[in-house]
């Protein structure tokens, strides 16, 4: 390709891709950073310390997805309107300079979940390279532990808005209860973690192998008592355990009725 700019999360997939990137093409290779409000706590800072620790060019533009006519709607194909404008971004970068090809950190396994992002990378001819050389997630953090790359056992942390129910609203204020909240999981020692929003009730997600210290005495008093202060009312723990994308499973199911059961004789 020559040059490239290379969508960059800071990232296990996009941190590995820059690193190889930045191997072949030495300056040819752009990264570019989206700084968000919808982004987790942390994610930007460890991109500006990568890109700067290898040399690597780098731009970080502002972008507040929540501006996106549509997008804080929390509409099911919600991530199409948010990479569509992260591409559109990087077409910008790139054409000002001159650059043909823009690139991505999508691995093999996100080829298997519903993804609609990947319908807007599509329509921008964005290049997946992990996709056509095969790799899957498991194949990237071996490499990355290979290469001594720090990301190689990083958690996974897609944007804060996979946390909120298709068709509910998301606002400054709810990603950062969101955000609040995972962080007091961290700090209490889950760092693979999700906390889904459900309106009054924070819905918890560890490792299915971590659920019985989250429940035992002290860390579940201290994680209780600091959610909600953050502001949820309740605080639950889902006994299916942590999966990425769990939101995902509610498509196409209808709701549950609400009220009496047409079945259940009437008092």
């Amino acid at each position: 390709m020559g040059r490239v700019v290379l969508a960059f999360s800071g990232g296990v997939d996009s941190a590995y891709l820059l690193k190889v990137a930045h191997q072949e093409l030495g300056d040819g290779v752009l990264a570019l950073t989206t700084s968000s409000p919808t982004a987790p706590q942390g994610d930007e800072d460890l991109a500006r310390k990568l890109a700067a620790d290898w040399g690597v060019p780098h731009l970080v533009v502002d972008a507040n997805e929540l501006e996106i006519p549509g997008y804080a709607a929390n509409p099911v194909n919600r991530c199409y309107f948010c990479k569509g404008s992260l591409y559109r971004i990087c077409k910008a970068a790139a054409d000002e300079r001159g650059i043909t090809s823009i690139v991505d950190g999508v691995n093999r396994d996100d080829l298997g979940d519903y993804r609609p992002g990947l319908t807007a990378a599509e329509e921008a001819g964005v290049v997946h390279p992990l996709v056509d050389a095969g790799m899957s997630k498991r194949d990237i953090r071996e490499l990355s532990r290979r290469l001594g790359l720090e990301t190689a056992e990083k958690p996974s942390s897609p944007c804060l808005s996979s946390r909120f129910p298709y068709g509910t609203e998301i606002t400054p204020e709810r990603l950062d209860k969101v955000a609040r909240a995972e962080q007091v999981l961290r700090d209490n020692g889950f760092p693979v973690c999700r906390v889904r929003f459900h309106g009054d009730m924070a819905r918890i997600e560890v490792p299915v192998d971590q659920i019985a210290t989250l429940m035992s005495g002290a860390v579940r008093e201290r994680v209780l008592a600091d959610i909600q202060e953050i502001g949820f009312l309740y605080v639950t723990v889902d006994l299916k355990g942590f999966r990425s994308g769990s939101l995902n499973e509610a498509i196409g199911r209808k709701p549950a009725p609400i009220g009496p059961s047409a079945d259940l004789p009437q008092s």
